[in-house]
């Protein structure tokens, strides 16, 4: 398992864990960790073959929020940025559908109000204010979404 935070020391206690993959959700309890140099390996009750471990590989895990990663000034948990509302100069474009890694950093997935979706770089040149409170996003400019 790799940390989208980058951050494990707060993931080893963990006893137990929703596992989210195509939309379902399950809970695992966890039987063992062991932190590897950038992972960890989770050895989780009743996952007992290769193969039946194989069948989870990029499942999302779910944990409550006193068990995440502390937030800097600046951090977001990806949950708190999905369904926000995006505007820009005061107009609503659309609204963010997810947050996914794209190589060169991460991308934040945006419905237009046409339905349309766009892929735009979660960097401070084109997000300004987030507002987690108020459930808004401020995009700097329009162009990107065109």
């Amino acid at each position: 398992m790799r940390s989208l935070s980058g951050e494990y020391g707060h993931l080893e206690r963990l006893k137990s864990v929703v596992l989210r993959k195509e939309n379902k959700e399950r809970p695992y309890e966890i039987e063992e960790i062991t932190v590897l140099s950038n992972s960890l390996a989770v050895k989780f009750a009743g996952v007992d073959t290769p193969e039946a471990a194989k069948l989870l590989s990029g499942a999302e895990f779910i944990i409550s929020r006193r068990e995440a990663a502390p937030l800097r000034a600046g951090e977001f948990y990806v949950e708190d940025l999905r369904s926000l509302e995006v505007f820009c100069a005061g107009e609503k474009m659309g609204d963010i559908l997810d947050v996914v890694e794209g190589g060169g950093g991460s991308l934040v997935e945006i419905r237009l109000l046409n339905g349309e979706k766009r892929f735009v770089p979660f960097r401070n040149e084109f997000f300004g204010v987030i507002d987690v409170e108020r459930n808004t996003a401020e995009l700097l400019n329009r162009w990107i979404l065109e």
